[in-house]
């Protein structure tokens, strides 16, 4: 796990996110820098605009990645969330050393690893199921 050293804010390294969008289906991100709480802001909402557009995949390039936070991990955690969601597979290439320990300790590999949820037809009409009520 890469951790800063004294004197060091994380956020030294500007963070720069770049999109391959050259498939739409499964669009590139390439995350270089520090992803950290004062710098994820960015990747987030590139995340949000592509997921918008419901690609069959994401992929995370972390090639040049040279530090993550709770917060930059959590951007990650957020994708594969809302991807879960929108049914788009969420990859991760090019991880550094430091990052792949931090995703096995906190068991985010497990979470990237996990199948989509089956197709899901939704109920309208008739025969709906009622709505619970409170």
């Amino acid at each position: 796990m890469r951790v800063a050293s004294p004197g060091r804010k994380a956020e030294n390294n500007p963070l720069t996110v770049g999109v391959d969008d050259a498939d739409p289906d499964a669009p590139v991100l390439r995350v270089a820098g520090d992803l950290a709480f004062t710098t994820a802001a960015p990747l987030r909402a590139t995340v949000d605009r592509l997921l918008a557009g419901r690609p069959a995949q994401i992929v995370f390039d972390f090639g040049e990645l040279l530090f993550i936070d709770s917060t930059g991990l959590s951007v990650i955690v957020h994708a594969w969330r809302e991807g879960q969601q929108s049914g788009t597979v969420v990859r991760l290439r090019s991880t550094p050393r430091f990052l792949t320990t931090i995703l096995d300790m906190t068991g985010v590999r497990g979470l990237l690893d996990r199948p989509l949820p089956a197709a899901r037809t939704e109920l309208t009409g008739p025969t709906a199921a009622p709505a619970a009520s409170a």
